[in-house]
């Protein structure tokens, strides 16, 4: 299969650098074909410009209707061309990163926001007027993960740890970005303690990583809901009668219909740290 691996650490000496040459290695080994994009490494521009769609400076730039433009006439600046292309040839896609303010780092932030244009990412309707979005986007067919450390242990971002369940803060990422533009998304792989690790405690962390990517095209991805599957109403609400009584998140997993309900209840742990 085919793996697009992008990547956003400042320092190749880091551990999430020995961490994706482990676990590359470990791809390729099993007969994968592997694309990278080392962002640091390719000093990737993060910014917005009206450069990125040849636009005339002249007139007020509306990004989403200009980047769709672009898109059709084949104007998008090289760089950008060149992850879409990436994208198109991957079965799927892996984003190593570690958590910086309860974000991804800029220069991340900034890939999506430039390779990620209306009509490729988002913004892609039906001849019935209906958008292709949640589950339908126009990536959908392929899979995506993320590999994310982090300075907090692992209780502390756990179901009840001050630092918030990683359910919910990659949730913008996993349903928002990655499930938005159709790819099924798999559980994320979590390093804990990551400016802590130990040198003796490393291959143990190695071989959690690699055996999780093994499973990249077989593990079961998460289960949200997708938006023209039946669960929401015209307003993009949830219906009465999935999952009542659970609110915010958690209910936009298909399984939360099953599960405990409530104020009280939480999202399934699906984060294996």
């Amino acid at each position: 299969m085919k793996i697009l691996w992008v990547s956003a650490h400042p320092e190749p000496k880091s551990l999430n650098a020995a961490l994706r040459s482990d676990a590359l290695a470990a791809l390729r080994g099993a007969r994968h074909e592997i694309r990278t994009s080392d962002l640091y490494e390719m000093r990737w521009n993060p910014v917005v410009t009206a450069d990125d769609f040849a636009h005339d400076p002249s007139g007020r730039l509306l990004v989403g209707a200009r980047s769709g433009q672009a898109l059709a006439e084949g104007t998008l600046a090289p760089d950008i061309l060149a992850e879409q292309r990436k994208l198109g040839w991957a079965d799927a896609v892996i984003v190593q990163f570690p958590l910086w303010w309860y974000g991804m780092p800029a220069i991340l932030k900034g890939w999506f926001d430039r390779v990620f244009v209306e009509g490729y990412g988002y913004g892609v309707r039906r001849e019935d007027g209906s958008t292709r979005r949640y589950g339908e986007g126009t990536l959908a067919g392929k899979r995506a993960m993320t590999v994310v450390s982090f300075g907090g242990s692992a209780d502390s971002a756990g179901p009840r740890g001050i630092n918030g369940q990683m359910d919910e803060v990659l949730f913008p990422i996993h349903h928002g970005i990655f499930w938005y533009t159709g790819m099924s998304v798999l559980p994320p792989v979590l390093i804990d303690s990551a400016d802590r690790l130990r040198a003796e405690h490393y291959p143990g962390v190695a071989a959690r990583v690699i055996d999780r990517v093994s499973g990249l095209f077989t593990d079961a991805p998460l289960p949200f809901r997708s938006q023209n599957g039946g669960d929401y109403d015209e307003r993009f609400v949830l219906r009465e009668d999935r999952a009542p009584g659970v609110t915010g998140l958690r209910a936009h997993y298909a399984d939360a219909d099953s599960a405990a309900h409530g104020p009280e209840a939480e999202v399934p742990t699906r984060c294996a740290v």
